[in-house]
């Protein structure tokens, strides 16, 4: 139990530049509180001490604005950055070197008493604000980027923005690099990306009609109308 805390506290060292001392982690990190909270709730919660874990992690919502459903299945080296706002539902699982930042929900979408929330293979990065809901399975090494919407399956090592959240270019690691990529600025901005393609097509379409015989019919009605 003392070395799965070291470990804890290690992750965050790594993971955050702003951390300086171990000390300030365990008195200043509120995903902290909550993730040692939740550790001793879900044993609770297995040893069918289900009321107890229930208020257990409600009190740990209280004082941290973290919210882990004791019967939730959380693999080593968690982080959550910042915390506030983060809700992690009952089914959810959640493997090795994952990190979610503020505001992330991985939320249900069924009122079936199977299973009903996401599942967030090794090396997940969940952005700001996002949401992961239902069933689902977001594959290894996945970042999903800030208030993307996921509610479909996602391959292993694939970068995901938008609402609905999509796919949109796998990016390439090291085998032998096992730490999470936070670069959120570079993900891709699919919105502008499409509406250059729309451009270059009017465009296209200016220059066949510039070069076509005669002028279009709206121009021969109006004599205003410019393309």
């Amino acid at each position: 139990m003392l070395g799965t805390l070291r470990e804890d506290v290690r992750t965050i060292q790594e993971r955050d530049p702003a951390a300086r001392t171990g000390l300030e982690i365990v008195l200043c990190y509120p995903g902290l509180h909550a993730l040692w909270l939740y550790r001793v709730a879900h044993r609770l919660w297995l040893a069918d001490f289900k009321l107890l874990a229930r208020l257990l992690s409600q009190f740990a919502r209280w004082l941290t604005g973290v919210e882990i459903h004791p019967g939730a299945r959380i693999g080593p080296r968690f982080f959550i950055d910042h915390g506030m706002g983060v809700v992690i539902g009952e089914t959810a699982e959640v493997g090795a070197d994952v990190t979610l930042y503020h505001g992330v929900t991985l939320g249900g979408v069924s009122l079936s008493h199977g299973k009903r929330h996401p599942t967030l293979e090794d090396g997940v990065v969940v952005g700001a604000g996002a949401k992961v809901l239902g069933a689902i399975i977001v594959g290894k090494d996945t970042r999903v980027g800030a208030n993307a919407v996921v509610v479909k399956d996602v391959g292993p090592g694939m970068i995901v923005v938008g609402v609905p959240g999509k796919p949109v270019e796998r990016q390439d690691r090291p085998e032998e690099d096992h730490r999470p990529n936070l670069r959120h600025d570079l993900l891709p901005d699919i919105v502008s990306e499409r509406l250059d393609r729309v451009l270059d097509r009017l465009d296209a379409i200016e220059c066949v009609v510039r070069s076509s015989n005669g002028t279009p019919r709206l121009a021969q009605q109006d004599p205003d109308y410019t393309i």
